[in-house]
């Protein structure tokens, strides 16, 4: 998916923001592209949302009730020792952190000169692929998140000056008053999610960096434990919806016959290198 993956074979662009801009739109046209597989059966039938939406909303509603106001008491009896470590980490459940390296990958590969055979114009096409797709699939569920919390309008912890967890304002547009989802929990646990999918053997370290981007959102009381519990389940959601999409298109995923979902190779690191030398060879 870029200059040198067969977007502009044969075409010599003056600069490389040129061939950023025409590549980025070409992306973009076949991201937007309708499906190639049609399947026979829905993804999920309407009853089955409806019980999963239920279920999820029900267990919020159980964790505002039942746990919500005594953890959030507990932690704030914690010394401050026992904070500061969560108060060091909590920043890297940002969206930030991913999409700004992520997205500046994208735009690096979509300006390189298209001086490379077919064979390596596949793998930088893979690489792209793969690259969208993670910056896609933590975007989304963040977007979803950040519009609406503010229009749920929550508040945070202690904002009314006692541990109110039926405190709402909707629609108020404040950050005070933005608290379910959490979108560091929605962030981490869509990381965990989408890091996941392409590489399965990582889940447990990406499964410890979640837990504890949203335990530390508990500790540091900028979000009750339904908060958390809520950000997780939008987060990994959200990658799976982005994941079907991208298999519908065929785009680093595909969908099997009976239903089931497969990950298409991707490239080594053997073939990676051996690209990167052809790129920086004179």
């Amino acid at each position: 998916m870029t200059a040198a993956n067969g977007f502009q074979q044969g075409s010599a662009a003056p600069t490389a923001l040129r061939r950023c801009a025409v590549n980025v739109a070409a992306a973009l046209a076949i991201v937007t592209r309708p499906a190639k597989i049609h399947r026979r059966r829905p993804w999920a039938s309407p009853q089955q949302l409806a019980i999963a939406a239920a279920t999820i909303v029900g267990v919020t509603l159980i964790c505002m009730v039942l746990i919500d106001a005594p953890v959030t008491r507990a932690v704030t009896q914690l010394p401050r020792w026992a904070i500061w470590p969560f108060d060091q980490i909590t920043d890297f459940g940002k969206s930030g952190w991913f999409l700004w390296p992520l997205g500046i990958l994208f735009l690096a590969l979509a300006a390189l000169p298209p001086k490379l055979g077919r064979f390596s114009q596949r793998v930088l096409a893979a690489i792209m692929v793969r690259t969208g797709f993670l910056f896609t699939a933590i975007a989304v569920p963040g977007l979803f998140d950040t519009v609406i919390k503010r229009m749920i309008g929550r508040a945070r912890p202690l904002v009314t000056g006692q541990v109110d967890p039926f405190a709402y304002a909707p629609f108020v547009w404040r950050a005070d008053y933005a608290s379910l989802p959490s979108g560091h929990a929605t962030t981490a646990f869509s990381v965990l999610a989408a890091f996941g999918c392409l590489w399965p053997r990582a889940r447990t370290v990406l499964l410890l960096y979640a837990l504890l981007i949203a335990v530390s959102r508990i500790v540091v009381t900028a979000h009750f434990p339904s908060d958390v519990i809520a950000g997780a389940v939008v987060g990994t959601v959200g990658v799976l919806l982005v994941r079907h999409y991208f298999a519908l298109r065929r785009l680093g995923f595909s969908i099997a016959p009976d239903g089931t979902l497969h990950q298409y190779p991707g490239p080594s690191l053997k073939r990676i290198k051996s690209v990167a030398r052809g790129l920086l060879a004179p």
